[in-house]
């Protein structure tokens, strides 16, 4: 039951914790259960399930009176499990609609699109995980993040695994494969399963396809205790239309706007949340806090940002709403997402926030107190494009397109970026990603393995989608697993086995990844040997520790007696090399180890002479 104080901070936009007052809630001392829900401009609210048949007015709630629009009662004969809506008559028009509650945590399965009164008990094992986690999560942590839709990793004869079976399948594999996160795309119910859970209706209700809220809770639980971190997809963007869900909720355009220039997303034929108005702020502030508080999540990966902070996103003129001052920026939705990291860094700070933000939008990744938005990270779009787009060209033409590979780093140090390989790229007619390389077979498994030598040296974080990492052939589809069998294949297997061993070197060298944000962990030997598509540049941790030399080649040329400065004498150890022949490559490189010599090269005052493999990507770690 709501206090004053939370009516307050409720209509003030500030209340992060509305799961623990409005929707459905066992008492104890009292049988049945207390139901609230914000409806205000309703005329009558009751609550209809398993247990009154479903009939209208059984059980009615009544208003606060405080002109919060909160209805709430206590309803005698709900129990744990029982499917229940809201049945809303609206003061406006006479119309009555039958709703999900937008505060359960639990739903019922799919199609069927009820809520279910639930509870969230749960005896949890990862104290030491939860402990120790702030600095597996900090921005000079080691972060490699395998990317997972939980409905199409691996099945079992067909079916879904549910969060239990994935748990070990999953935990398991991602410990031998050496990632450190695993980010699931959204497990928010949602009524579309084609829709990979991006079109939500249950912000605080894991999916029922895979089990119960306590069977996702195993799933977290049990990957951290395997020392894996999870990050969650999460969607305050938008949502759908479905009757049963937000849209129209009290006879009147309440979550959402009402002018379909505001409220309605054209590219994704859904409705786009109203966040100039406080109620709703409240609304999806507490779902983020939600998986935080309750699934011990260590991450919120906030989907499609830049379609919430530009008015005219996807839009022709004429067909948006400018803000007050003429512009096309949404001045509301700049201030929830403020208000959301504030509150995710205040209440969780060994967690974090990353954004999916396409534009060049500045300091999305800058505290909120000099300006910024205030997420931890931001993902690097233009990384991406450019980099694939510059592996898809044919080697004899890379050379006129040299800058696509090093224009990055012009802005790498601007955000906090994660560099993502995502499910973005392998869907609706894009192919596969070893699809997108060129050359026959070998050459598209060695230009593979090199782009991921490349992007793994690059600085910032790294995320990569399932199946990439053992090459699957096929785009990915939700309907079925991915292609496990091409594993016994050897260009697969062998692309696999390089994944978990260049993430093994990842995570063993601080020079990779303990200054990836500034210019001080990072400097370019050569960034302008276009000739022979080759690049080379130094990674550098905090402090004199060992150095990280990244050296690419990438024709399907050998480059012997490859000259390249460096700045500290004595041996320089081979510790990965995409063309070693357990990787499928054809064994060229540099027998494990090469001696500096006195010879100044690049304006430094050593050198190595190296063997380039052809399609390859070589690291190279300094003595000290």
């Amino acid at each position: 039951m709501l206090t004053e104080q939370d009516a307050y901070l409720f209509r003030e936009g500030t209340h992060a914790r509305l799961y623990e007052r409005l929707g459905c809630h066992f008492d104890a001392k009292r049988r049945g259960a207390h139901f609230g829900v914000w409806a205000p401009n309703a005329r009558a609210v009751s609550v209809i399930g398993d247990w009154n048949g479903w009939r209208a007015g059984a059980d009615t709630l009544a208003p606060r009176g405080d002109h919060s629009g909160i209805w709430e009662g206590n309803v005698r004969g709900a129990e744990r499990g029982h499917a229940y809506k809201f049945r809303i008559e609206s003061h406006v028009g006479g119309h009555v609609a039958e709703k999900a509650d937008p505060f359960a945590v639990a739903s019922e399965l799919p199609p069927a699109t009820g809520s279910r009164a639930w509870t969230l008990e749960y005896e949890w094992g990862d104290a030491d995980w939860m402990r120790t986690r702030g600095p597996k999560n900090a921005l000079d942590a080691p972060m490699a993040v395998y990317e997972v839709h939980a409905g199409s990793w691996k099945r079992k004869d067909g079916a879904f695994l549910g969060y239990r079976a994935l748990a070990h399948e999953l935990a398991a594999y991602v410990k031998e494969t050496g990632f450190t996160h695993v980010e699931l795309m959204p497990i928010t119910e949602h009524p579309f399963y084609g829709s990979w859970g991006y079109q939500t209706t249950g912000y605080f209700s894991p999916t029922a396809r895979y089990g119960t809220p306590q069977d996702f809770m195993y799933l977290v639980d049990h990957l951290h205790q395997a020392g894996i971190g999870v990050i969650l997809d999460w969607v305050p963007s938008h949502f759908p239309a479905d009757a049963h869900g937000l849209g129209f909720f009290d006879g009147t355009h309440l979550f959402e706007h009402s002018d379909p220039r505001q409220g309605f997303h054209p590219e994704w034929n859904s409705s786009i949340f109203n966040y100039g108005r406080n109620e709703v702020r409240s609304f999806l502030l507490s779902s983020a806090l939600f998986w935080l508080d309750k699934y011990h999540v260590d991450g919120v990966r906030v989907d499609a940002v830049a379609s919430m902070l530009y008015l005219d996103y996807a839009r022709k003129h004429g067909e948006w709403v400018p803000n007050k001052y003429g512009g096309r920026e949404n001045l509301e939705a700049i201030t929830f997402l403020r208000t959301l990291n504030e509150a995710v860094y205040r209440d969780h700070p060994d967690c974090f926030t990353a954004a999916e933000e396409s534009t060049a939008w500045p300091m999305v990744s800058r505290p909120t107190y000099l300006g910024g938005l205030g997420f931890g990270q931001k993902w690097n779009m233009g990384w991406m494009h450019d980099t694939l787009a510059y592996f898809k060209e044919d080697p004899i033409h890379r050379k006129y397109h040299h800058g696509r590979l090093t224009f990055s780093l012009i802005y790498a140090f601007n955000e906090n970026f994660t560099l993502p390989l995502s499910h973005d790229e392998v869907v609706h007619g894009k192919g596969s990603l070893v699809g997108k390389m060129p050359g026959d077979a070998w050459q598209q498994f060695a230009n593979l393995r090199a782009l991921y030598g490349y992007m793994w040296g690059h600085p910032g974080k790294k995320l990569l989608f399932m199946g990439g990492e053992f090459g699957q052939r096929r785009e990915w589809t939700h309907d079925g697993e991915l292609e496990w069998w091409v594993c016994e294949r050897p260009e697969h297997a062998g692309l696999q086995r390089w994944i978990a061993d260049l993430n093994r070197a990842y995570r063993a060298e601080p020079a990779l990844w303990q200054v990836d944000f500034s210019h001080e962990g990072f400097e370019w030997i050569d960034a302008n040997d276009a000739e022979k598509s080759a690049i080379s540049f130094l990674r550098k941790p905090r402090g004199a520790g060992p150095l990280v030399a990244v050296v690419c080649n990438l024709t399907p040329l050998p480059r012997e007696n490859y000259v390249l400065g460096v700045p500290r004498a004595g041996t320089w150890h081979e510790i990965v090399n995409s063309d070693a022949k357990e990787y499928g490559g054809a064994g060229w490189g540099n027998m494990g180890a090469v001696q500096a010599a006195p010879l100044a090269a690049h304006g430094r005052p050593y050198s190595l002479t190296l063997t380039l493999p052809p399609l390859s990507t070589v690291y190279l770690r300094s003595e000290s």
